[in-house]
């Protein structure tokens, strides 16, 4: 009795070493360092990650008042332009401001840089320019950098280093000794957005802004954001001038009443697919071929062949109106292209 029960007993310390190596191999195996593990992590170029997000609003009594967001979901990739689109009211401030940990979500997930969205370290690498620059109107734009490169715990050097760049980069050069309360509207936006980039940030959220700025103006601030997307930088700007986001954005969304309606790169959303620029029905390679044949034989070597793109304008009111008529149904990229005669 006494050798049987020793010998069971060395029995299942031996299984159970064996059990817990197997373990440990599986643990390490899962671990980020594994080759293969590291390169799927490394494939996802995900700067924000956004999993069935809702959002809430409740009275005083905790009774629901208005779902500004409800279960959104989507991902915005390194390195692009993303516009966030959609009337008053569709959930795109609240959006950004649970991006910023500004808000907390009532459901879903959001990681942004990797991190998750209530983890305010992410928010050294973000750079945020608001509908209105609340900014100190009695201080230059020197001393303006210089006040929020602090707030980084940037060096002296670093911050003066970072403030010319940045007001080289935004025209403000001519300017950069007056108080910022005799900046017209698009100066100050243009120190706005300076002030966003202090922290030379990764990720840049931009609330309305080319808001109140003449074409002019505009149209720097849109070269500005292209200027930001070749230096590697990922924007994501909310707006309601369509043209705008037509003219700078790689992909778009279009929210209404909090629910994502549209999502898809603009170049394929705004293509009318159905149609060629000369105006015909779908011809096929060997029509076209034969077109410009014809074409060459009457000495006209210049055309060009290309599906014509409706406006991002007829597209968002399109999308709103249908949304309207159709609630709970989002669009895919093949039924918008498909409407896109129709409008």
């Amino acid at each position: 009795g006494t050798e049987q029960k020793r010998k069971c007993a060395n029995t299942f310390r031996v299984i159970t070493v064996n059990v817990r190596a197997g373990v440990l191999r599986f643990l390490r195996a899962i671990r980020p360092e594994n080759t293969i593990f590291r390169a799927k992590y490394e494939m996802s170029d995900a700067v924000i990650e956004i999993r069935n997000l809702s959002k809430i609003y409740r009275d005083f009594w905790g009774r629901k008042k208005v779902q500004a967001v409800k279960s959104l979901s989507l991902d915005v990739m390194k390195g692009e332009v993303f516009g966030l689109l959609g009337p008053n009211g569709s959930g795109k401030t609240t959006t950004m401001k649970m991006l910023l940990g500004l808000l907390f979500p009532t459901s879903g997930e959001m990681k942004i840089l990797g991190k998750p969205a209530s983890d305010v370290s992410k928010n050294e690498k973000i750079g945020y320019l608001p509908e209105e620059s609340y900014l100190y109107r009695f201080l230059n734009a020197d001393e303006t950098l210089d006040f929020y490169g602090r707030l980084f715990n940037m060096t002296a050097a670093e911050r003066n280093r970072r403030a010319d760049e940045l007001i080289e980069m935004v025209g403000l050069g001519k300017a950069r000794r007056r108080q910022l309360k005799e900046y017209s509207k698009g100066m100050t936006r243009r120190i706005g957005l300076a002030q966003a980039l202090i922290n030379d940030p990764d990720l840049v959220l931009l609330d309305e802004p080319t808001s109140g700025l003449d074409p002019i103006g505009t149209r720097e601030m849109k070269d500005l954001i292209v200027q930001l997307k070749a230096q590697g930088k990922t924007v994501v700007m909310c707006s309601h001038q369509l043209a705008d986001v037509q003219d700078v954005c790689d992909r778009i969304a279009v929210l209404f009443q909090g629910e994502l309606k549209v999502l898809g790169r603009v170049d394929e959303l705004l293509e009318m697919r159905n149609e060629m620029q000369i105006r015909t029905s779908a011809l096929s390679d060997e029509a076209v071929a034969d077109i410009r044949k014809v074409l060459e034989k009457h000495n006209i070597k210049d055309a060009e062949f290309s599906r014509p793109r409706a406006d991002l304008e007829q597209l968002f009111l399109r999308t709103v109106r249908e949304s309207g008529e159709r609630p709970g149904r989002r669009f895919s990229t093949e039924e918008v292209a498909a409407s896109g005669r129709k409008s």
